[in-house]
């Protein structure tokens, strides 16, 4: 036998390499108005190709940021912000509240002997049809002049402070849409209400709401959307030609 009679020629070339970054957009993101700080960072996405459309990639994506940066206060820095991307206007994400969070290293600063922590959650509804679900969490204080070493609360004390934890935060949410709510959790006026209606039952210090999620949405509104971002520092100008070329190539919406 001859060689290399039978050597079949291979089909084509070797594949053509091309740079993913090529073929990506970068988008800015912007937060609600209730925030000093408006445009929180950028995301990447593919470019609209075929049926896959970068619109529908960006919708959906979760961003989370520090309450510190939003609103330039150190003093917040133990908070984290989850915003939600609901729409999608050439190249800005508008972006809407999704849930809120304690860091770690705050939670665990709290925690201390000798004293009883207090917790409860309820699912609540706001006005504007938002079903969030709130974690609050409180700890017991040493009274006056006490001579004890442990401050206790009995378990009588712990369901009251339960009760009243979860009637005040039903109570706030339900008389509030959900960017009042949300520009509550910011100075704790929640936590605080909780303390002074708990004073009479047993003393409580560092009451926060220590989470919320959100359950449910109301069908999307993009005017609502729209007001939420108004106000605050505007979006840098984009001239209108260019932005409906480039909103031809990337699939976005106006």
């Amino acid at each position: 036998m001859a060689i290399g009679k039978n050597k079949k020629g291979r089909k084509g070339g070797r594949k053509k390499i091309i740079e993913p970054m090529t073929r990506k957009d970068w988008y800015d993101v912007q937060v609600p108005s209730i925030f000093n700080v408006r445009n929180i960072g950028k995301t990447l996405v593919n470019r609209t190709a075929g049926l896959k459309t970068s619109t529908d990639a960006l919708v959906g994506r979760v961003f989370e940021a520090n309450l510190a940066d939003l609103n330039k206060d150190e003093s917040l820095s133990f908070r984290k912000i989850k915003f939600i991307c609901e729409e999608v206007q050439g190249f800005n994400l508008l972006t809407n509240f999704h849930g809120m969070d304690l860091t770690r290293d705050k939670l665990c600063s709290l925690v201390k002997k000798w004293h009883t922590l207090v917790e409860a959650w309820c699912d609540v509804k706001t006005t504007d049809g938002y079903v969030l679900r709130l974690f609050c969490i409180g700890f017991t204080k040493r009274r006056h002049k006490q001579v004890s070493k442990t401050s206790y609360a009995q378990g009588g004390h712990v369901r009251a402070i339960r009760k009243k934890m979860i009637e005040i935060m039903t109570k706030k949410a339900s008389e509030s849409d959900l960017s009042k709510l949300v520009s509550e959790f910011i100075p704790e006026s929640i936590g605080n209400d909780i303390m002074r209606a708990c004073n009479s039952i047993y003393p409580l210090n560092n009451v926060y709401i220590r989470k919320c999620k959100v359950l449910r949405k109301p069908k999307f509104d993009l005017q609502k959307l729209l007001e939420a971002h108004q106000g605050g520092a505007a979006a840098p100008a984009v001239d209108e030609e260019g932005l409906v070329e480039e909103l031809e190539g990337t699939g976005g919406r106006l």
